[in-house]
């Protein structure tokens, strides 16, 4: 087991969470691809988006729904900073995933998280375990309390 899927597994053990880790045949990188494996709607996909806060240097958390698209202006006023595209090695050194597996917990390091209202619709939602290709389905809610993520408007 890698140490990404461990730290996700920690973290949801610790928060209180039953749900199982499922390893899919194929990868889940994408929404489309995560909505397809664990067949359910795509915007029941909890997307992390990573942003870059341009002047703290810091990676900031968007989750959102899986057909919902962060737009940056909206983003950067609720972050209260200006935002960039962050790169692989930021994203890697702040959460200790790499992209295409970014889990909404189990960081290395706290990130700061907004969380798109849309997921709120679902009663369970899907979210990345730490690699491509392992998914859990999680209560929305749970998922809101867990990463202590504001909603936010940012779509």
């Amino acid at each position: 087991m890698s140490k990404s899927l461990k730290r996700v597994r920690n973290a949801l053990i610790e928060a209180g969470v039953e749900t199982e880790i499922l390893e899919m045949p194929g990868e889940t990188r994408t929404a489309v691809q995560a909505a397809d494996a664990a067949n359910c709607a795509l915007d029941q996909i909890a997307k992390s988006i990573i942003f870059r806060c341009e002047t703290s240097n810091t990676a900031v958390l968007f989750l959102t729904a899986g057909g919902n698209q962060v737009c940056k202006d909206k983003a950067s006023a609720i972050a209260g900073e200006a935002l960039g595209k962050a790169d692989a090695a930021l994203i890697r050194a702040q959460t200790g995933f790499a992209i295409g597996g970014v889990a909404p917990i189990g960081h290395l390091s706290p990130i700061r998280a907004f969380l798109d209202p849309r997921l709120l619709d679902f009663d369970t939602v899907w979210a990345a375990a730490g690699t491509p290709r392992h998914i859990f389905p999680i209560s929305s809610t749970k998922l809101h309390e867990i990463t202590n993520a504001l909603v936010s408007e940012f779509i």
